[in-house]
């Protein structure tokens, strides 16, 4: 299965709401977490994200819709 690396802000009306977990319950994603940063006012989230290509466009166009922005890093589709 193809996997895709992306690095997730989150504001902070977000931070504590289980995002993640929802987009990987909803589109069929496997997310495993590479670094994290949380801070009172900002969460920042490195993410390996595993599934269809079609599941991972679904999964991050979803964060992308409940606010989270969502950076590419570099060689980011993995097959």
């Amino acid at each position: 299965m193809p996997k895709k690396i992306v690095h997730l802000i989150f504001p902070q009306r977000l931070i504590k709401k289980p995002v993640i977990y929802t987009m990987a319950l909803k589109h069929k994603v496997v997310p495993s977490l590479r670094r994290a940063k949380v801070t009172e006012t900002v969460g920042e989230v490195v993410l390996e994200l595993e599934g269809s290509r079609e599941n991972l466009e679904k999964g991050v166009a979803y964060l992308v819709r409940q606010g989270v922005k969502v950076e590419p890093v570099v060689g980011d589709v993995i097959e």
